[in-house]
């Protein structure tokens, strides 16, 4: 927390100043009884549940001196506050490896499935763009904030053959930040952008490596998020050139996948079923739904200093019929 007018911070020395007095006011009391009566009668005309009436208004009323002090100084925090704009590219794995149903009914299926619950709770003034990868990582719809648009792109996805993770990475960024490079990175005003990438495997295609990929991302000031979608066992038959078919084992690669989120300061997690793929996606459009902001909570402590000061005035004057 930081303050506008630090300065007025000094007033809180007041405060200990009024413990002080209040302290002493207490054992002077305690002493003008002594003068004139036994310990036992002076225990008996003063008992703690009394004690505690007399003093509680003024403790009360002590922490709403300090409140308000302190929001005289201006307090400023940094809170969780709900975006109006940024930049979303969800990059989909479409390799074969994405047919295998251990996810039902397919990786592929559930990936879209997901992708269209994400568009349902994204803020509307987000903009939403779609890469697809595969062999090769191709940008399927340029952000834009038409949710009809993304529907209709998603519905246009199909099955490739390979995996180009890094190339993935790279065209999510350049869709997120069009122009922008380690040279000339975008505005600080920029409205802020993100990536979601699902994959379900390593990568077996592209040039570009997925961590180098990664931390251009990070420099332009990117996240990724990352899913790792499948299970470890999953099969997916592959077609040979003489018509046969070969069944190949396919798992998801979370230690790149992690390692991406960390290098670029996204989030991982792994979906092994449809409805926790599901669940993740709504998870990462609420969280993209709030941004992180200094503002000044002035309001909220002179709220709580008044408010106690109301309160202490109520008890004083309902236990001991004088106001404070």
């Amino acid at each position: 927390m930081s303050f506008g007018t630090p300065a007025a911070l000094l007033g809180l020395l007041v405060v200990p100043a009024l413990v002080a007095l209040i302290v002493v006011g207490e054992r002077r009391r305690k002493a003008q009884g002594a003068r004139f009566g036994t310990p036992a009668l002076v225990a008996a005309s003063a008992p703690a549940p009394r004690r505690i009436r007399r003093l509680l208004p003024s403790a009360l009323a002590l922490v709403a001196l300090a409140a308000l002090i302190v929001g005289v100084a201006r307090p400023r925090a940094t809170l969780s506050v709900p975006g109006r704009q940024a930049t979303v590219i969800l990059a989909l794995d479409t390799s074969r490896s994405m047919a295998a149903t251990d996810v039902k009914p397919s990786r592929l299926a559930a990936a879209l499935a997901a992708a269209r619950a994400f568009l349902d709770v994204a803020p509307d003034g987000y903009s939403i763009g779609i890469v697809s990868f595969s062999t090769r990582a191709s940008v399927v719809l340029p952000p834009t904030t038409d949710r009809l648009a993304a529907r209709n792109a998603l519905a246009q996805i199909t099955l490739g053959s390979g995996t180009a993770l890094g190339d993935a990475i790279d065209r999510s960024v350049e869709a997120a930040r069009p122009g922008a490079s380690s040279r000339q990175p975008s505005p600080k005003n920029a409205p802020p952008a993100t990536v979601l990438l699902l994959s379900d495997g390593e990568q077996t295609s592209g040039d570009r490596q997925p961590l180098d990929a990664a931390a251009q991302a990070h420099r332009l000031g990117v996240p990724v998020n990352t899913v790792a979608l499948g299970t470890r066992d999953a099969i997916v038959q592959v077609p040979l050139r003489n018509g046969l078919k070969e069944q190949v084992t396919v798992t998801p690669d979370p230690k790149t996948l992690r390692e991406i989120a960390r290098i670029t300061g996204g989030r991982y997690a792994a979906a092994p079923t449809a409805e926790r793929l599901k669940q993740v996606y709504r998870d990462l459009g609420s969280r993209l739904g709030k941004k992180r902001e200094k503002r000044e909570v002035t309001a909220a402590f002179a709220g709580v200093g008044v408010a106690l000061l109301l309160v202490a005035s109520g008890l004083s004057l309902a236990w001991t019929r004088r106001p404070l």
